[in-house]
């Protein structure tokens, strides 16, 4: 049979009417599309793809199922190695990992592996969700502190091999960065409250509003569990410091999608939650927070939404298909640009940026090319709001307040990253709180891991 040289595409809402909502961009697939997009994967002996997955999901193993249409079988081999399939599916950065290491992609499209586990994840979500067995009560209590990728993952790995597992949440929502960071347009908080309930219907118990540093310490919750693992993230946002930062309508961009996404201000007045809806927004930076930093502002009524980046398109650490959707929508990118100050009006609001102009130099540290300043070539954006998302770090609050716990330059959490272990006995950690700001497939990686490490020292006491 000759195999398509392209993915099956997947239907999505046209640009027009989407920046009008904020439903969810891309449908999905239906059966017989997922069906024909199976048929591309060539089932290969030795799966160059698993090698790209960080929590190791039997990828030939679950689309072999698909073309057979056995979609539960399928869902119970995604499930072996996930508790996050349908998340995984829609924001997982795929062609960076799976799908760069499909064979067919040397010669063609790779398969659209992503694609395929949301669309067997859904389709086990409409049919009803089954709950794996798991194994016998083991008595051994384990604290998780942070709901987000890698705190959800420890815990269904655990749970599922019989320990007592209990979420630690600061928030009034479970799912951390994946409901205050991500908006609904590209991951529904629906989505994300239905792998939360797959995880505590393992017997996981989720407590909201408890801040671990705060509530209690990380030693006081060593007196009552056995193991504690930390995935608190990085929700420490950086800003860059130049003149004029502190004006109003500036915001980073981890207050501005949380504003947004967790305490629905787009929703407002429905919603008690005010944000400021700019007519000229600059988002500076170019990851996928900016790019759904700079697709909410449209969403909000912005006339004009900006990125603002200081290398070149080629540069953009964004996925692809975000970057191109945002060009779709009629977001400006403006490269080789770095703001050096902001100006207020009387009132103390931003109303314009002073920028630089850019060129690209050798490459540094992090293999992109540098940028570097043109001298003189100064010019003014107008703009009355700015959304800073140029990174973050780990919150300080539980390495300020765990003795013990051995911390990184930039407030990371030291641990072993081949088994999640601190320097600091019975305590594990993992996600971005060890590797700064990465992405959620990797935060459940490192959870996975942890999990296997945390059973093992829980069986045999040895650190």
């Amino acid at each position: 049979m000759k195999i398509r040289d392209k993915k099956v595409p997947m239907r999505e809402q046209p640009p027009a009417e989407r920046i009008k909502n904020f439903n969810e961009v891309p449908f999905g697939y239906t059966e017989e599309e997922a069906v024909l997009e199976a048929e591309r994967c060539l089932s290969c002996k030795k799966p160059a793809c698993v090698s790209g997955c960080p929590v190791e999901i039997d990828i030939p193993g679950f689309i072999s199922k698909i073309k057979e249409r056995k979609f539960r079988e399928a869902a119970r081999i995604l499930k072996e190695k996930n508790c996050l399939p349908a998340i995984c599916g829609r924001v997982c950065p795929q062609e960076e990992q799976c799908e760069k290491f499909c064979v067919l992609g040397k010669k063609f499209e790779p398969c659209a592996i992503g694609r395929l586990e949301r669309f067997v994840a859904d389709w086990e979500a409409e049919q009803g969700i089954e709950i794996p067995e798991k194994g016998k009560p083991t008595g051994k209590r384990i604290a998780v502190v942070g709901s987000g990728p890698a705190g959800l993952t420890v815990a269904g790995d655990l749970a599922k091999m019989g320990h007592e597992v209990v979420i630690f949440e600061a928030l009034h929502k479970p799912g951390g960065v994946l409901v205050y960071g991500i908006p609904e347009f590209r991951l529904p908080k629906a989505i994300v409250q239905r792998e939360v309930d797959f995880v505590k219907a393992l017997g996981v118990k989720v407590i909201l509003n408890f801040v671990v540093g705060k509530t209690k310490t990380v030693d006081e919750l060593l007196l009552d569990f056995d193991a504690v693992f930390i995935g608190t993230g990085a929700g420490l946002p950086w800003f860059m410091n130049i003149p004029g930062e502190n004006a109003s309508g500036i915001y980073s961009a981890n207050e501005y999608l949380t504003r947004v996404n967790l305490m629905k201000a787009y929703l407002f007045p429905e919603y008690d939650t005010p944000v400021v809806k700019g007519r000229r927004v600059a988002v500076i930076g170019g990851g996928n927070v900016a790019m759904d930093a700079a697709r909410t502002a449209l969403r909000l009524g912005a006339e004009k939404s900006m990125i603002i980046y200081r290398r070149g398109r080629e540069e953009l650490p964004a996925r692809m298909e975000e970057i191109v959707r945002a060009e779709e929508e009629g977001v400006e990118f403006h490269f080789l640009t770095l703001p050096v100050r902001y100006i207020a009006d009387g009132d103390g609001w931003v109303k314009e940026m002073e920028c630089i102009r850019m060129t690209l130099g050798e490459p540094d540290s992090s293999g992109r090319r540098r940028p570097i300043p043109c001298p003189g070539s100064e010019f003014r954006i107008p703009v009355d709001t700015v959304v800073c998302a140029i990174g973050q770090s780990p919150n300080p609050l539980i390495p300020q307040t765990t003795p013990g716990l051995a911390v990184g330059k930039h407030g990371n959490i030291i641990a072993d990253e081949k088994t999640g272990k601190t320097t600091k006995k019975g305590v594990f950690a993992g996600g971005d709180i060890v590797t700064g700001a990465a992405t959620v497939i990797l935060a459940m990686g490192a959870g996975r891991v942890a999990a296997r490490h945390i059973d093992e020292y829980l069986k045999t006491g040895i650190w």
